[in-house]
């Protein structure tokens, strides 16, 4: 979300900084030719009040003309300015340089026509840094209500041309500068907005993993997301209120119904003594009962695996899987099951305890529907992020159906019904895995079989 609105913000921003500083930046160009303009209009007006005299062929003397000469080349030498006086029919009355004549066509000829009609020349068009027109400004000499001569200015526009950059690069540096500072406020915004959001989401995401006691500060962010957070908190508590309800159900269920059934297992028995050996009814009854109280403990082992909290340790994974192999060697070996290991060390941030528990499960799971003769492959592999137990068997494996629900509590295959469980030891194994970031995932063995595979995290837990 961050890498949408931070582009939107820095567009306006650059926008409206846009807006203001083209037209500033206008400004300053019109501003400065304006003043030049002014320069030159002073110029030609001195310039033709001392040309009156010199212009007037009855009454002017050679000295006149000589001194409208004169100020013409000091003019030029001191400013760098071309300037004359032309009489009406073009003809120069006197000029700096004195070699400058007027052109035939362009700015400087329709400047002295204009000035012909008894008016100044209006202003030249704005020139910018990157072009090097000149200006040009014509004011007539007047006498008795007639044009008797026309003056003309040519004006190089480098010097001024300069100072209009120089103007635009502070301009501009003035708007990098505030586009930084825009830029700025513009993280620091949508990081105080944006920073209640990425908590809710890292919330969200630890009570999906499991850790239902993550609660969002409420402490920052704008009025709406701080009472978002809030109403997320009390849902949160609601949520964890409900679940615990269920677990303390479950287990006070199974706890206070393994009484009762210890009891009339025990009459059971009680009353085997008075039947006569090998009577199948009691032996089937004996049997259920022996089954219904394997079901309670396993509700009563899963509403605690539940309900605990991961203890995470840095553990040596390849350790403790080839502990839990030798363990079940045994029971595998009276089955006639091969069991082997290949358990390379290899280290995960995991609760060693859950970690056991869940192993055992997956490979009581593997050695009971894995037929004698076979065997059974326990491998341990790791990489950058996960570390992983595969527990491979030879069994008659499972269905793309049975796949599907495999793990599901009290789920069993119809054509494993007849075999010893309760259906919750996957369930079990996943509940065990997850508060630390572990998970349990089931596939195919070929040529038949199932392989499970249990994955745990090498990245330590976050402060």
């Amino acid at each position: 979300m961050r890498t949408r609105l931070l582009p939107l913000l820095i567009v306006l921003m650059a926008a409206v900084l846009l807006a203001l500083g083209v037209p500033l930046a206008v400004s300053l160009a019109s501003a400065q030719q304006q003043k030049v303009v002014v320069d030159r209009i002073d110029d030609t007006a001195y310039f033709a009040a001392i040309a009156r005299p010199a212009a007037d062929t009855t009454t002017g003397s050679r000295d006149d003309l000589r001194i409208l000469s004169r100020e013409l080349e000091s003019y030029y030498e001191v400013y760098g300015i071309r300037a004359g006086v032309f009489l009406p029919t073009d003809t120069p009355l006197a000029s700096g340089p004195t070699t400058w004549l007027l052109p035939d066509t362009g700015e400087e000829r329709d400047a002295f026509k204009e000035s012909l009609l008894s008016r100044r020349s209006h202003d030249p068009q704005q020139v910018w840094p990157w072009q090097r027109n000149r200006l040009v400004i014509a004011s007539p000499v007047i006498r008795d209500g007639d044009v008797v001569a026309v003056v003309v200015t040519d004006s190089p526009t480098g010097q001024m041309r300069s100072r209009i950059l120089h103007g635009w690069l502070i301009i501009g540096a003035g708007l990098t500068a505030a586009m930084l500072v825009a830029v700025g406020a513009a993280l620091r915004l949508t990081g105080w907005v944006l920073r209640p959001v990425r908590v809710l989401d890292v919330t969200t995401h630890e009570i999906a993993s499991g850790r239902i006691k993550s609660r969002v500060a409420v402490a920052s962010g704008p009025p709406e997301l701080r009472r978002l957070a809030r109403s997320f908190n009390e849902m949160a508590d609601n949520v964890e209120d409900v679940l615990e309800q269920q677990r303390a159900f479950v287990a006070d269920a199974s706890h206070q119904l393994r009484n009762p059934l210890a009891a009339l297992l025990l009459r059971i028995e009680l009353l085997a003594f008075e039947l006569p050996e090998g009577n199948a009814e009691i032996a089937s009854v004996q049997a259920e009962g022996k089954r219904l109280a394997q079901v309670l403990d396993d509700l009563l082992d899963l509403a605690l695996a539940e309900h605990t909290e991961a203890d995470l340790r840095l553990t040596d994974v390849g350790a403790l899987t080839a502990e839990r192999v030798a363990a079940w060697a045994p029971t595998a070996e009276a089955k006639g099951v091969r069991l082997v290991g290949t358990c390379p060390p290899t280290t995960a941030w995991v609760d060693p305890v859950a970690l056991s528990s869940a192993l055992d499960a997956v490979i009581d799971n593997a050695v009971k529907f894995t037929p004698g003769d076979e065997r059974v492959e326990v491998t341990v592999t790791s990489n950058g992020r996960t570390s992983t137990i595969e527990v491979a068997d030879n069994g008659p494996g499972l269905t793309d159906e049975e796949l599907a629900r495999i793990g599901d509590r009290f789920w069993r295959s119809g054509r494993h019904q007849n075999i010893k469980g309760s259906g919750l030891g996957l369930s079990i194994s996943r509940a065990l895995l997850a508060p630390g970031g572990g998970s349990i995932a089931y596939g195919r063995h070929e040529p038949h079989g199932l392989r499970v595979t249990v994955t745990v995290p090498r990245s330590g837990p976050r402060p």
